[in-house]
């Protein structure tokens, strides 16, 4: 069975993670600068078989596409073209980044680590991921 990763897709930062070779656990891989996402990616598919990319849906409360929608659809469209033969997943990302700066705190982390934007990211990317395989299996 190949791998999924998920994108936290920012105007800054990109979140990434990735299942294990089985689907059954999602773990962050890493945080990377906006420009840095399609050379890792490329990496980390030389190195690893994926037979999907989840890339998280902004919407707002309303279930409408949120202000960054409009910075993560062409991403999406040049994720496609980039990578034609990976099926490309889209997952609601609401309320993923309250979630994972919960989840820094519930694990114990101190006030200053918390603040560490690209381990929010990371921690997102993550949560979509698992959300994803929540869905799917």
């Amino acid at each position: 069975m190949a791998k999924v990763i998920a994108i936290d897709y920012g105007q800054k930062r990109v979140g990434l993670a990735a299942t294990d070779d089985l689907q059954i656990i999602a773990s962050g891989l890493t945080t990377v600068n906006v420009q840095e996402v399609i050379p890792f990616l490329e990496d980390y598919l030389s190195k690893n078989e994926v037979e999907c990319i989840v890339v998280g849906e902004a919407k707002d409360l309303k279930n409408n596409p949120s202000e960054s929608a409009r910075f993560i659809e062409p991403f999406v469209v040049h994720l496609g073209r980039k990578f034609p033969k990976i099926k490309i997943e889209r997952v609601d990302e609401r309320f993923t980044s309250k979630m994972a700066f919960q989840t820094m705190i519930d694990s114990g982390l101190k006030k200053k680590a918390r603040r560490n934007k690209a381990l929010i990211d990371e921690i997102s990317a993550t949560i979509i991921l698992q959300s994803y395989l929540s869905q799917n299996n």
